[in-house]
């Protein structure tokens, strides 16, 4: 914005003195971006910030940079990525416990690392989980789905709001036939399982992960073990929801009794069932949409926390999904003017 347009009076946020260093950033770099973002002018002054410019745009600059002090305030220092968040929910008049989501603390681990919601999407999926009984999170590979969702369901067992933790996946081979594999039945499911005790390892530790699942407070099974249960008082987690066929997400979705929360996770754009199988997150999803207490939580590219490499992956391969669904249709149109003409010829 031109240094000479002020085109309305000054806005005024107070600011504690000792906070003011955090806000501006070093070399004023975070006021520099809000005026960027926002085409306003933001002016430091005594125990306060001045913001000019257009109400609306003014108005969403104030919006992001409450949002800035209650992080200062909370004890944790803003980073460019919390500014850049920040900003996005402000821009697009998102409400404002979006962001203090994000000053949250889902939960500690056991190496003391705070887990908190690094993305607006992982945002409002924690926000969905806080406000519904059972929550669908659909999203790409590497956007936390599954992460966030064991750091939930510790959080809850933590804080004694529900008694027991209980994780399931469907028992699919991601397009290989692995054949025979020695063991017991328990032994034989374990590969399939590894994720999700590699994300509560992470979260937890080995040991009292080991302890937890001794004691039966944490199972960890395969789908296929929930039939005939009714599980109360647990925090309940599907994993690669994308896997189960429609019958499959109705069995396990009535599993859930008093006291019990729900999520489902998946991935759409992997699915390992056969190409005639419908896909039962889908539909459990497309079904239950507007019932009252179901939320649904959709992450895309933006929300990718993994390798930087992940993202270009995801990108490459929905550019070439699009380009042969292009490339079908096409053929299917030609292949029918192609009969229309030899239809019109015998005639």
């Amino acid at each position: 914005m031109s240094e000479k347009a002020l085109p309305r009076p000054a806005s005024r946020i107070e600011v504690a003195l000792d906070e003011m260093p955090q806000l501006v950033g070093r070399q004023d770099a975070n006021l520099r971006s809000i005026e960027d973002r926002f085409d306003v002018q933001v002016r430091p002054a005594d125990s306060a910030v001045l913001l000019y410019g257009p109400e609306q745009a003014t108005e969403q600059a104030a919006q992001a940079i409450a949002a800035l002090l209650r992080l200062i305030r909370s004890g944790r220092p803003p980073s460019a990525a919390d500014l850049s968040i920040i900003m996005d929910a402000a821009s697009q008049g998102i409400d404002a416990s979006i962001t203090k989501t994000l000053e949250h603390t889902i939960v500690v681990t056991h190496r003391n690392k705070p887990l908190r919601p690094k993305t607006l999407g992982q945002a409002r999926y924690v926000d969905a989980v806080t406000r519904h009984d059972l929550v669908f999170c659909i999203g790409p590979a590497g956007t936390g789905k599954t992460f966030l969702a064991m750091a939930m369901a510790v959080a809850a067992l933590r804080s004694g709001q529900v008694s027991r933790v209980v994780l399931t996946r469907p028992i699919v081979e991601a397009g290989e036939q692995l054949g025979f594999l020695p063991g017991d039945m328990l032994e034989k499911v374990q590969p399939y399982l590894r994720p999700l005790h590699d994300a509560l390892t992470d979260i937890i530790g080995f040991e009292r992960l080991q302890r937890l699942l001794a004691r039966g407070v944490i199972e960890v099974m395969p789908l296929a073990y929930m039939r005939g249960r009714t599980i109360n008082d647990a925090f309940i987690v599907l994993d690669e929801g994308q896997n189960t066929t429609p019958g499959q997400m109705k069995m396990f979705l009535t599993r859930m009794g008093f006291g019990s929360r729900m999520i489902v996770t998946g991935d759409v754009t992997q699915t390992d069932l056969p190409a005639h199988v419908p896909c039962g997150l889908l539909h459990g999803a497309g079904v239950l949409r507007h019932i009252e207490g179901v939320g649904i939580s959709e992450l895309d590219r933006n929300d990718i926390v993994r390798h930087p490499l992940v993202q270009r992956v995801v990108d490459a391969y929905e550019i070439s999904e699009r380009a042969q669904r292009g490339s079908v249709s096409g053929s299917e149109t030609v292949a029918g003017e192609q009969a229309s003409a030899h239809e019109e010829s015998v005639q």
